[in-house]
């Protein structure tokens, strides 16, 4: 069964304003002349999505003009609007709610993602009323460790999950394949705290034993936060034949 393509782009991102003579948006920033947002939107094609659903907040107009005319791919776009895009990007996942209808892929508009790595997305099925979020276990290579999501991963389940945690094992890549469930965790932090964030409603199904992992093995991504991490995956996809979006 095909599954809704969900994109996460209302964020500031403005660690990297400044690096794209073109735009200070960062879903619109060029990684080797193709900006990340169509990257994201053909990554979840080859996840075998029928849909994408993009949620935008800061640069909202501008944002979906461009895709509007700029997109020349076959997937149906549809654009979700999160007006409070300052708060925690949880938030972002529910504006997503009304677009959703069954399982779903969930990305981030700042991540390159490898082919290898999408089919496993594509071919992976969830838990029963759970989700499962892809990790890299390759510690050493990760760029900034600083700035990744930990994870502690056991028996192919989360333990924890935090930028802070300390008792970790892998990164998390910012690649979900999820049941309505993460949804439904999420609303029920927001509803208690007035903000949610992603990890939030993913330690509340890990506390079910309800949120699995699954390894990317040597599979690339790279998270593309600042000027230097932007440096990194070009020069790794410099290495590469440049996508076609």
């Amino acid at each position: 069964m095909k599954k809704t393509g969900i994109i996460l782009a209302a964020g500031f991102g403005s660690r990297l304003a400044g690096t794209d003579d073109d735009t200070d948006l960062k879903p619109l920033t060029n990684v080797n002349g193709i900006p990340l947002i169509y990257r994201t939107i053909r990554s979840l094609k080859i996840a075998g999505c029928s849909r994408v659903v993009i949620v935008l907040g800061y640069g909202f107009e501008q944002i979906k003009e461009d895709i509007l005319e700029s997109y020349t791919g076959d997937l149906p776009i549809e654009f979700a609007r999160n007006e409070q895009y300052d708060l925690s990007n949880g938030i972002s996942v529910l504006a997503a709610e009304p677009f959703v209808e069954g399982n779903f892929i969930l990305t981030m508009a700042d991540h390159i993602l490898s082919d290898e790595m999408m089919l496993l997305a594509k071919e992976h099925v969830p838990p029963e009323n759970g989700a499962t979020l892809l990790v890299d276990f390759k510690l050493d290579e990760i760029f900034d460790m600083d700035d990744a999501t930990k994870v502690d991963s056991q028996n192919g389940r989360i333990h924890s999950i935090g930028k802070e945690i300390t008792d970790f094992n892998c990164v998390d890549t910012g690649v979900f394949v999820c049941t309505p469930s993460l949804l439904n965790e999420i609303k029920k932090v927001f509803k208690k705290q007035g903000d949610a964030s992603l990890s939030d409603g993913i330690q509340a199904l890990a506390n079910k034993n309800k949120m699995h992992t699954l390894d990317i093995g040597n599979a690339f991504w790279q998270d593309v936060d600042t000027p230097e991490m932007l440096e990194h995956a070009e020069k790794i996809l410099n290495t590469e034949i440049p996508a076609e979006v």
